[in-house]
C-alpha cells in the first residue's frame, strides 16, 4: 500500500514562502508523476503544479514564476517551494501519484492534505 505524508503547511503573511514536501512510502515513487492539488473553502481542488518521472513540469497559471516543484527519487520525495505566497493561495494542499499508460491510470494516490494560510 503507497502512502503519501504532505508536511511543511501552516501560516505564513502576504509575501512569504513555504516549503511543501511530500514523502511517499512503496516503490512507485521513480515511475511516477507527482503532483500538488489544492482546494480551498467551497471551491473545486485544482492542479497546482505536477513533474513527470523524466523531470517535466507544468505548473497553474496562477503560481507560474512564485512556486517550484522538485522531486528527489532518492528520498522519495517532491517539494513544493512557494514564494511570494498571496491570500487567494489560502487552501489545503494535497499531494498526488499517478501514473498512466495511454488511457489506463495504473494507480492515483493522494495524501493526506496540509493547510496553507496565507495572511493578508
Amino acid at each position: 500500500q503507497v502512502q503519501l505524508v504532505e508536511s511543511g503547511g501552516g501560516l505564513v503573511q502576504a509575501g512569504g514562502s513555504l516549503r511543501l514536501s511530500c514523502a511517499a512510502s512503496g516503490s512507485i515513487f521513480s515511475d511516477a508523476t507527482m503532483g500538488w492539488y489544492r482546494q480551498a473553502p467551497g471551491k473545486q481542488r485544482e492542479l497546482v503544479a505536477l513533474i513527470t518521472s523524466g523531470g517535466s513540469t507544468n505548473y497553474a497559471d496562477s503560481v507560474k514564476g512564485r512556486f517550484t516543484i522538485s522531486r528527489d527519487n532518492a528520498k522519495n520525495t517532491v517539494y513544493l517551494q512557494m514564494s511570494s505566497l498571496k491570500p487567494e493561495d489560502t487552501a489545503v494542499y494535497y499531494c498526488n501519484a499517478n501514473r498512466k499508460i495511454f488511457t489506463t491510470t495504473l494507480y492515483d494516490y493522494w495524501g493526506q492534505g496540509t493547510q496553507v494560510t496565507v495572511s493578508s
